[in-house]
């Protein structure tokens, strides 16, 4: 027969017994939670690192288009004399009817960007609009899409940096209804071949427009409203 104490003290050490079990169990499920986290943070960075090879090169590989063909009118992005001087050259030899500069900054004086330019003083008045408004990409597009709706624009040469121009063109896309954009890449360094890795300032503007282009995407995973469908000409990517 058992004994009393046998029996309360076989009770008092399950209680005991159950405890070290549930604590073993603890760092066995933290343990599992870090291993998922680490593996997705490890699967995050592989897939960023992975598109960053896939822009570096698009963008390194973009050439300017030595003939483009006619559209309706061009778009430029303020960022740059190269791109305003491209832009000016393509309206004077007849690419586009009107020429828009977007983003430019209040205080310049349209006599003063046609100085800059050095566009000719008659088609410059004639023939180029001047939007204010756009302070980013976004601006941008909005002031762009605006424009080339109230003329009924069907095509538009779009003139931009090549590292500029895929964010340009995902951000145009989601306002213009029906247009047609002409990508007019401007390259100021060619970094074909590779050569972005061997520039730390070049790896840097790329890294830093990737990211920007990463944050459009997601972004556009949830859009503030509904656009217009977009057909979207693919830049020339052979190398210089």
């Amino acid at each position: 027969m058992m004994d009393a104490r046998d029996s309360t003290g076989t009770a008092g050490q399950m209680p005991v017994v159950g405890s070290l079990l549930h604590a073993r169990g603890r760092p066995s499920r933290l343990a599992r939670a870090l291993r998922i986290s680490a593996f997705s943070i490890l699967a995050l960075a592989a897939l960023f690192a992975g598109g960053f090879g896939w822009f570096a090169s698009t963008v390194s590989h973009m050439t300017t288009p030595a003939n483009p063909a006619k559209a309706d009118a061009i778009i430029v992005l303020t960022g740059g004399q190269s791109r305003l001087d491209a832009a000016m050259d393509l309206l004077a030899s007849g690419k586009g009817e009107r020429l828009l500069i977007s983003g430019v900054h209040p205080s310049a004086s349209r006599r003063q960007l046609q100085a800059a330019t050095g566009g000719d003083k008659a088609l410059f008045s004639c023939c180029v609009d001047i939007d204010r408004a756009a302070l980013d990409t976004i601006g941008n597009a909005e002031e762009s899409a605006k424009w080339v709706e109230s003329h009924a624009y069907g095509t538009v040469i779009l003139v931009t940096n090549n590292y500029h121009m895929p964010r340009s063109l995902l951000e145009m896309s989601r306002l213009l209804h029906g247009a047609r954009l002409e990508p007019y890449p401007v390259v100021n360094t060619n970094l074909g071949n590779g050569g972005w890795l061997t520039k730390p300032e070049a790896l840097r503007v790329l890294l830093t427009e990737y990211s920007k282009y990463v944050l459009a995407l997601a972004r556009g995973i949830v859009p503030a409203r509904q656009t217009g469908s977009i057909a979207v000409a693919q830049a020339a990517t052979a190398h210089d």
